[in-house]
């Protein structure tokens, strides 16, 4: 029992001389300063990119900042004169533990910039981080032209086109940038049809009334060999009915469909055997109330034996190489019998005009039992269709 009693006066003193706090080397204090020391956040950290002294930096290239053991704080940026730059902070969409500052407005070309991130940590210490960048200045800046035009309605069988001004070397790059959506799911692919052209299309014709959007990102993009993107474009465009013609070189009967059904059956005369229409699947560029034909466009003279120029009347363009369907009263008698045309699919004025008024850019109009050679590069801008679907694919730069 007495060494019990000790043992708990002893048990006592230690209590009462840790509370006091006043014997030479004790890690306690009366306020807790050297506890709360002992409990320090860590410092945070703070990094951010492009790399300081950065050059050739792309003006949409992400402006990344990272912290580690804290909250992120002021972000800035600044142009080279000092100017601020108005801009937003927001989660990287790529890594959750990044983020990005975004600006209003583009970054310029050619152009300075500072980028200074902050960050607190638990205990509220800042740490900072800075980096200078120069956005890279363009040996060329290049925007292409994009076919349909914004707010066209167009045919179930016209492409999305792109031409650009200078050879693309960087194809992947640009076609990654090239955005379609769709109302009405497609399976469309971009396909190169050289280094300055590319085509959007599904692997059969677009689904009727369908929204399309294409989003061209293209401010930014390196497009090889000095060339870069000058600027954003969207285009909006929306397909139309499904009309399809079909027209016969064998039984001389051209079909109309609409909507796939059987809408008109005419005789028709198709290209002789001089100058045969193109076999494949022809698509509708431009609709002439009149139009002067003349043979020289395509290498055969006006004075020459085989030779013309003449006017004619309700000429619908199926291709570039001067194939129409267009009103031919001189070949009336012929119509239903032979092929008599230069190429073009005659068809009497009534018909001709009734065709006219049905038509829009974009519809189909497929040669078929043709004695000619089948439409190619060589014939115009528009021979998609007769591209095998996995060869189309194969001209795609992401496949």
């Amino acid at each position: 029992m007495r060494r019990i009693a000790v043992a708990a006066a002893i048990g006592m003193l230690a209590v009462l001389t840790g509370c006091n706090g006043d014997k030479p080397g004790s890690s306690g204090s009366a306020d807790g300063t050297s506890a709360a020391a002992e409990s320090s956040a860590p410092p945070a950290k703070v990094a951010v990119s492009p790399a300081d002294g950065a050059t050739d930096v792309s003006p949409v290239e992400p402006l990344e900042i990272t912290i580690k053991d804290g909250e992120i704080g002021d972000v800035t940026v600044v142009d080279g004169a000092g100017t601020a730059v108005s801009g937003k902070v927001a989660d990287s969409p790529d890594d959750p533990s990044t983020e990005v500052w975004q600006p209003d407005d583009q970054l310029a070309y050619g152009t300075s910039y500072t980028l200074t991130a902050a960050a607190t940590n638990a205990d509220d210490q800042e740490a900072t981080a800075k980096t200078t960048f120069t956005t890279v200045s363009p040996g060329t800046l290049s925007t292409p032209s994009i076919g349909p035009l914004d707010g066209m309605t167009v045919g179930v069988g016209l492409p999305i086109r792109v031409y650009f001004d200078q050879p693309v070397t960087d194809k992947a790059a640009v076609e990654s940038h090239l955005k379609v959506t769709t109302s009405n799911p497609t399976d469309g692919v971009w396909s190169w049809l050289n280094d300055s052209e590319v085509h959007f299309r599904p692997s059969k014709y677009w689904p009727a009334h369908t929204d399309v959007r294409l989003d061209a990102e293209l401010y930014g993009v390196d497009f090889g060999d000095g060339v870069w993107g000058e600027k954003n474009r969207t285009v909006s465009f929306t397909v139309g009915e499904k009309h399809v013609s079909i027209a016969d070189a064998a039984t001389h009967q051209m079909q109309v469909l609409d909507s796939d059904q059987v809408v008109q059956n005419w005789p028709m005369s198709a290209g002789s055997e001089l100058f045969p229409s193109h076999n494949g699947v022809h698509v509708v560029t431009e609709l002439n109330r009149e139009r002067i034909m003349d043979s020289s466009t395509f290498g055969v003279p006006v004075d020459s034996p085989h030779g013309y120029r003449t006017r004619v009347e309700y000429a619908v363009r199926i291709s570039n190489n001067g194939e129409f369907v267009h009103a031919a009263p001189w070949s009336v008698a012929q119509q239903g019998r032979s092929n008599v045309s230069h190429g073009c699919i005659n068809v009497s004025t009534d018909r001709a005009i009734w065709f006219f008024n049905f038509s829009q850019p974009g519809d189909v109009v497929e040669i078929k039992n043709s004695i000619g050679p089948d439409l190619g590069p060589q014939d115009g801008d528009i021979y998609d269709w007769t591209i095998p679907w996995d060869q189309w694919q194969a001209g795609s730069a992401l496949k």
